[in-house]
């Protein structure tokens, strides 16, 4: 026999129960034998506990709730009823309604709603719709017959969460079982006492019902038929890509159901144990998938753990003082109190000093658990020996699970490197000597965070994913985005998935959570972007709060480097080609890279040198081997490298220039350029990489522009000035030539002194030979005295720069991984 229980998701709707209908069909025709037990209509129950609140704090408005509850069933009843048995179910949902309106209506007189007429008014919900259900099964030829366990199931007098008498139950269930070869459609959730008052089994005790039936009638299976593919590695609704898990043990389903897997509830699993009987978890919708199976063995599915499970909403309290330590009585004082007092405890652990326990409660049971205590142990706190009571609320618990857990070193390892890594602040810890379940407390907000953060770890360990932010989506941007675009399937085999869940530009941002079509994004940005300003933009990807997060910032805006600091104090790293932060004030500098280690994320920022060139990287490496930088030359600047290998005898300066500029390699204003500032930066980044204490004052240029060209009031105006100078520019470069050499616009940095200018240099010189719009650094160290190490490149260009950022993406994940 088989006992068969359909939650409220699955007899919420018309079409929800012609699917239940449709499977109770199928096994009729195999011929099995089946008990049903079913739910209230989704939301009715919390509609039930609504309106009974209502009608006892005197709300007249209560009736509209009434209201709906009854249209919601008149409403089922005409879509799935006809004929004769829609007039009849009518009639019998009238008399339920009645009887629930009359009670309400003396509740609403009296102001009064107790623990045991509330169960009554619960009741209804389970009474309605296994009674719909058995009439629906019956008009369409499933010979089925409403029983209501208030018959079947005694329980004490805990109205709210009543215990089973078990004895009288299963006597109960097996005549009533034994008296009917009809299916019986079995009310979930309610019972009565030895009296016969209306109890309840407490929330989810739908499930609870269908155990206690199948334990009394020896059943070879309970299925929980609910609207998911059985128990899932973690939360669906937090988690996108999550598994449905083929097979728990009743151990590791326990934990799952004390940690809040919401398809299974913990007392459930104990008639079922008691009797081995195996639950299978099954979704109406996808009837033939075959769920989750729950029995005493555990499958080893490849995983190091079962599932995370979690409780959103915890508080922790904190109880501790000299008193406790080698005083064995505390403890049970303790927990005697909090169980007089009805208080559940979930989590428990103690340091080992003994002088603390601390434990997480439901947050409404804090102020209620902090009475209770300080009235137990109110004369250790008098005279000192045990502190106030200190309740942290906004907490959340997140629980590993599995019996493969037991005596495999690294869970623990993963499970802390990933939070670590993610910046997650673990409040609380507690692991059982069975191995089978490490808890964790976190802050609320970081709940999200967290169950992405271990999902990612412990079942997609075969591929990470990167949530990208990006800030500038113009030349640089773009160009990113198509470079990811055209590398994202290689990445993937690499098993590497960057989502692009935020864009922004100056003046409007777009999120996507799935991520951001790279085909469409242009479009997506204009149609569906919002209005704001990076504050705005950076604020949403806080709250968002989602793991494995980089920040691009393609821009030059100092506004974008001023959320640096929140940015990485959120744990997400950022790589930007920006040269602002790195360059601007030196005290801020180091504030934003001690923020990046405290919080363990990557702060890079190779792009705002050399562009795609390894330049920093070099650089650290020398340092980090031992070497000492002695010297720094380099031609900084793609554009001034292009000038200045393009100017050759017989051309003009100013035509040189226009070249430049009408290729791309300028700025708009050439003159950006040419001021030096750019280059002058680059040094003084590469400097403080040296380990010189510099700021941009420290870095003198030797300007080349007449102060003409300087003040000239537009472009135009400056390349008539530019003209003018030709000469004095020719002149430069016949008097290098005649010396066998070349001009190039070094910047160069030695002792912690740097300069930056035109500079002629001879065939010797490794910057002789430079060509086109490379760069050129080259490092004189003790190791590289007499030959300079000397890196060489393409050093400008949306390509190679987007190219180097795409490039510290990558080390962003391989560090991640």
């Amino acid at each position: 026999m088989k006992v068969l229980k359909f939650g409220g998701t699955s007899v919420g709707s018309p079409e929800g129960l012609k699917q239940v209908v449709g499977i109770l069909k199928d096994y009729q025709q195999k011929g099995e034998h089946i008990a049903v037990v079913n739910s209230a209509l989704s939301g009715v129950t919390n509609e039930l506990v609504a309106v009974g609140k209502m009608a006892c704090s005197n709300d007249p408005a209560y009736e509209e709730v009434l209201e709906s509850i009854k249209q919601r069933h008149f409403e089922m009843v005409e879509t799935i009823m006809t004929g004769e048995t829609r007039t009849r179910v009518t009639n019998n949902i009238k008399v339920f309604l009645k009887e629930l309106s009359d009670l309400l209506y003396g509740v609403y007189l009296i102001k009064e709603l107790s623990k045991r007429t509330s169960d009554l008014v619960l009741s209804f919900g389970e009474r309605m719709a296994s009674y719909l259900l058995s009439e629906y099964a019956s008009q369409e030829g499933v010979a089925a017959e409403f029983a209501d366990a208030r018959r079947l199931i005694v329980t004490d007098s805990s109205f709210g969460n009543a215990r089973v008498l078990f004895e009288e139950t299963n006597r109960n269930i097996g005549t009533h079982f034994s008296k009917s070869s009809h299916l019986q459609i079995v009310t979930g959730f309610i019972a009565s006492t030895e009296d016969g008052t209306t109890s309840t089994l407490g929330r989810g005790g739908s499930d609870y019902t269908a155990a206690i039936v199948g334990a009394a009638l020896d059943a070879d299976l309970i299925e929980i038929w609910t609207d998911v593919d059985g128990v899932m590695t973690t939360d669906p609704r937090r988690v996108k890509k999550t598994y449905s898990l083929k097979s728990l043990s009743y151990a590791e389903a326990m934990e799952m159901s004390h940690f809040g897997a919401k398809v299974i509830y913990p007392p459930t699993l104990a008639p079922a144990m008691s009797k081995s009987i195996p639950l299978s978890i099954r979704n109406t919708f996808n009837p033939e998938f075959e769920g989750t199976l729950i029995s005493k063995a555990s499958s080893d599915w490849g995983y190091d753990v079962k599932g995370i499970s979690s409780i959103q909403e915890v508080a922790l309290v904190n109880f501790q003082g000299s008193g406790i330590m080698g005083v064995p009585n505390v403890p049970n004082r303790l927990f005697n109190a909090l169980s007089e007092a009805e208080i559940n405890v979930i989590f428990i652990t103690q340091a080992s000093s003994e002088r603390s326990i601390s434990f997480a409660i439901a947050p409404d049971d804090g102020p209620r658990t902090k009475e209770v205590l300080e009235q137990e142990f109110n004369l250790e706190m008098i005279n000192h020996k045990i502190d106030a009571v200190e309740i942290r609320y906004d907490l959340a618990v997140v629980a590993t699970i599995g019996e493969n857990m037991k005596h495999q070193p690294g869970v623990a390892a993963k499970l802390f490197g990933a939070l670590g890594r993610n910046g997650i602040n673990v409040v609380a810890i507690a692991q059982g000597t069975s191995e089978l379940n490490i808890s964790v407390v976190v802050e609320r907000k970081d709940f999200s965070k967290t169950l992405n953060a271990l999902h990612d770890i412990y079942f997609l360990s075969t591929e990470t994913r990167l949530n990208l932010f990006i800030a500038g989506v113009g030349l640089i941007g773009s160009t990113l985005l198509n470079q990811i675009k055209a590398q994202y399937d290689n990445l993937l085999k690499q098993h590497l998935k960057i989502n692009i869940v935020g864009i922004a530009n100056s003046k409007q941002f777009l999120f996507d959570l799935d991520g951001i079509d790279l085909d469409n994004w242009k479009a997506e940005l204009l149609e569906r972007g919002r209005k704001g300003n990076i504050d705005d933009f950076v604020t949403e990807m806080v709250e968002l709060n989602l793991s494995n997060s980089v920040f691009v910032d393609n821009t030059s805006s100092q506004a974008v480097v001023e959320n640096y600091q929140r940015v990485l104090n959120n744990s997400i790293s950022i790589t930007t080609p920006n040269k602002l932060a790195s360059s601007g004030d030196f005290l801020k500098l180091q504030e934003i890279k001690n923020t990046a280690y405290r919080r363990g994320v990557k702060f890079f920022y190779e792009t705002s040198v050399g562009a795609g060139l390894p330049v920093i990287t070099t650089l650290n490496d020398l340092l980090n081997s031992g070497d000492r930088i002695q010297k720094i030359e380099g031609v900084l600047s793609g554009t001034l490298s292009y000038i200045f290998n393009s100017f050759k005898t017989g051309t003009s300066f100013s035509e040189i220039v226009k070249e430049a500029q009408a290729a791309g390699f300028t700025e708009p204003d050439p003159r950006d350029d040419l001021n030096g500032m750019d280059v002058r930066r680059k040094i003084l980044i590469l400097s403080r990489e040296a380990g010189y204490q510099m700021d941009i004052s420290d870095v003198q240029i030797d300007g080349i522009l007449p102060e003409s060209c300087m003040e000239a009031a537009d472009v135009p105006a400056f390349f008539e000035e530019l003209a003018k100078h030709d000469h004095h520019f020719e002149g430069l470069l016949k008097e290098a030539e005649a010396e066998g050499k070349v001009l190039r616009f070094i910047a160069s940095m030695e002792g912690g002194k740097a300069l930056v200018a035109l500079k002629a240099v001879g065939p010797e010189h490794p910057f002789f030979s430079l060509s086109g719009s490379d760069n050129i650094i080259s490092f004189t160290t003790p190791r590289y005295l007499e030959r300079p190490l000397v890196v060489k490149g393409p050093g400008a260009g949306a390509e190679v720069t987007a190219a180097g950022v795409f490039a510290e993406v990558i080390r962003i994940f391989n560090y991640l991984s």
